[in-house]
C-alpha cells in the first residue's frame, strides 16, 4: 500500500506543477501533507517535517551563503574573463549561444557546486536569450544537463556517496568512468548544437546583419536606441547587457511573436525583466582586488574539496570576508545583500518546502517500500546483468529520491544482488552514476531552484522540456560505459 501511495504522491506532485495547477512550494508542502493523512500518520506530520527541515537545514544554509558569496564574486567581476570569452564566441547566433551555454556550464561545474554553476551561467547568458527572444527553457535544460554530467566529479557528491556506501575508493569509481562521461558531455554539446539550430530556425523573424563593429560604433548605436527608441537594437557580445567585448551584431525587430510593436522596444525588452546581466561597466567591479578574490575563491574551493570545515561554515566565512574586503562601507554591503535577497529567499524557501516532501517520504516509510518493491521485481535472469540494471534504475530513482537515499539505501542492496551473480562492486558503483544528468533537474535538488528562479522559468516548463533529453543523456552514458567495458 505504501508503495502505491508513494508513487502516486510523486506522480501527483509532478502532474500538478507541470500543468501549473499549483506552485512548486505549495505542491511540495500540501501534497505530502495530504498523503501523510491518507497513510494514517497525520498525527506524526509535525515530526516528519521537523526531521526533514533538520536534515536539509545545512543545505539551505550552504545555498544561502553560497548565493551571497558567488553573487558578490559576479558583482566584482571575478568571472568576467571566462564569460567574455564565451560571449565572444557566441556573438548573436542562437546556435552558438546554446552551445556556449553548455560549454560555460561544464567549465564552471568543475567547482563541484551546482548553485555556483547556475548563477554564473544564467548571469552571463540570460541577457542574450532575452534580447534574441530565445527559449529560456533551452538555457535551463542545457545548463542542467551539462552540470549533471560534471556532477559526477569526485568532489561533486554522487561519487563520494557511492564510494562511502560501498566502501571502495572514489578514484577507482570515477577514473575508469571518464571515457563514458566524456561521451555524455559531447552528447550534451551535440544536443545543444541541434537545439541551437532549432532556435535559429524558429527566430527567422530576426534579420541578422553579419557585420562586426568596433567599440565606438557600439556605444553610438546603444545611445541612439536609448534616446530615440529607434527600430535598431544592439544585441550580442558588444552590448552592455552581456559582454565586455567590442564586437557585436545588429538586428531589427520585425514585429514577430513576443516582440513589441513595430518600431519600438517593448518594456520587457528594454528592461530585461530587471536582469541586467554582466554589465562590463557596472559600478560594483573591483579590478584592483581581482587577484585577492581569485585567491579567496580558490582557497574556498580547496577547503571544500579537502573538507577542512563543513561547507555551510566555509561559505558563511567566505561571504563575510568577501563583503568586508570588497565593500568596506556598510551601505554598500547592505546594497549587495539586498541585490541577492530575492534569490536567497526563493531558494531557501524552496529547500524548506522540499523538506516537507522528503520528510514525509522517509518518515512514513514510502521510500523504503518503493525501493524494496523495485529490487524485488528484478527478474532472476537479470542477475548477471545487475550493473546494467543499476544504471537503468539510477535514472528514475535519482530523480524521485535524494542522492543520500539512493546511494545509501538502494545501491548497497543492488551491489549485494550483483555480487551474488559475480558482478563486482565497482561496476555497480560506476553504473549508479549514470542517472546524474536527470537528477540535477529533480524537484528534490535545491540547486535547480536557483536555476529556474534566476532564469524566471516555471519549474513545470523546465521539467517538461528537460526530462526526455536528460534521460537520453543518461542512457548515452550507460551505453558508452558498457561499450567501453567499464560497466
Amino acid at each position: 500500500m505504501l508503495t502505491i501511495l508513494g508513487f502516486t504522491m510523486i506522480a501527483t506532485f509532478l502532474v500538478l506543477i507541470m500543468l501549473k495547477k499549483m506552485s512548486p512550494i505549495a505542491a511540495l508542502v500540501l501534497i505530502p501533507a495530504l498523503f501523510c493523512v491518507f497513510v494514517g500518520k497525520g498525527a506524526h506530520l509535525g515530526d516528519y517535517v521537523i526531521d526533514g527541515v533538520t536534515s536539509l537545514a545545512p543545505t539551505a544554509a550552504m545555498l544561502m551563503f553560497a548565493i551571497v558569496y558567488f553573487g558578490v564574486m559576479i558583482d566584482v567581476g571575478l568571472f568576467d574573463p571566462i564569460v567574455r570569452g564565451i560571449l565572444k564566441f557566441c556573438k548573436a547566433d542562437p546556435m552558438r549561444i546554446v552551445v556556449g551555454t553548455a560549454v560555460l556550464a561544464a567549465i564552471v561545474s568543475l567547482d563541484g557546486d551546482g548553485s555556483t554553476t547556475f548563477m554564473i551561467t544564467v548571469s552571463a547568458m540570460y541577457p542574450l536569450y532575452k534580447r534574441l527572444k530565445m527559449s529560456l527553457v533551452v538555457m535551463t535544460g542545457v545548463a542542467a544537463m551539462a552540470n549533471g554530467v560534471m556532477n559526477t566529479l569526485p568532489w561533486g557528491g554522487p561519487t563520494a556517496r557511492a564510494a562511502t556506501a560501498l566502501k571502495v575508493d572514489a578514484s577507482d569509481i570515477f577514473v575508469p568512468m571518464i571515457p563514458a562521461l566524456a561521451v555524455g558531455l559531447v552528447f550534451v554539446i551535440a544536443l545543444s548544437y541541434v537545439l541551437g539550430r532549432r532556435e535559429r530556425k524558429r527566430l527567422g523573424v530576426l534579420t541578422l546583419d553579419e557585420v562586426l563593429v568596433d567599440e565606438k560604433a557600439t556605444a553610438k548605436v546603444v545611445e541612439e536606441v536609448e534616446e530615440k527608441e529607434t527600430e535598431t537594437v544592439l544585441v550580442g557580445a558588444g552590448s552592455g547587457a552581456g559582454a565586455g567585448s567590442g564586437s557585436g551584431k545588429f538586428t531589427k525587430r520585425t514585429g514577430g511573436a513576443g516582440s513589441g510593436t513595430d518600431g519600438e522596444l517593448s518594456d520587457e525588452d528594454d528592461e530585461d525583466d530587471g536582469f541586467k546581466g554582466l554589465d562590463p561597466n557596472r559600478p560594483t567591479l573591483r579590478p584592483k582586488l581581482y587577484w585577492f578574490n581569485a585567491l579567496l575563491t580558490v582557497t574556498l574551493l580547496t577547503a571544500m574539496i579537502m573538507e577542512w570545515l563543513p561547507i555551510p561554515v566555509l561559505f558563511l566565512l567566505g561571504a563575510a570576508l568577501a563583503l568586508t574586503v570588497n565593500f568596506p562601507h556598510m551601505p554598500d554591503q547592505k546594497a549587495r545583500l539586498g541585490a541577492h535577497a530575492e534569490n536567497v529567499l526563493n531558494v531557501s524557501g524552496m529547500v524548506f518546502a522540499a523538506a516537507v516532501f522528503t520528510g514525509v517520504l522517509q518518515g512514513t516509510g514510502m521510500v523504503d517500500h518503493m525501493a524494496t518493491w523495485l529490487v524485488d521485481n528484478i527478474p532472476d535472469g537479470m542477475g548477471p546483468h545487475m550493473a546494467f540494471v543499476t544504471g537503468v534504475l539510477s535514472i528514475p530513482l535519482t530523480y524521485f529520491m535524494s542522492n543520500d537515499g539512493f546511494y545509501f539505501g538502494i545501491v548497497p542492496v543492488l551491489a549485494e544482488a550483483g555480487n551474488a551473480h559475480g558482478v563486482s562492486t565497482l561496476e555497480i558503483a560506476r553504473a549508479s552514476l549514470v542517472g546524474q544528468p536527470l537528477h540535477m533537474s529533480s524537484p528534490l535538488v535545491p540547486a535547480v531552484y536557483v536555476l529556474v528562479g534566476m532564469a524566471k522559468v516555471e519549474f513545470g516548463d523546465h521539467t517538461r522540456f528537460v526530462v526526455k533529453w536528460a534521460a537520453l543523456t543518461s542512457l548515452v552514458v550507460l551505453v558508452s560505459g558498457i561499450l567501453f567495458g567499464i560497466i
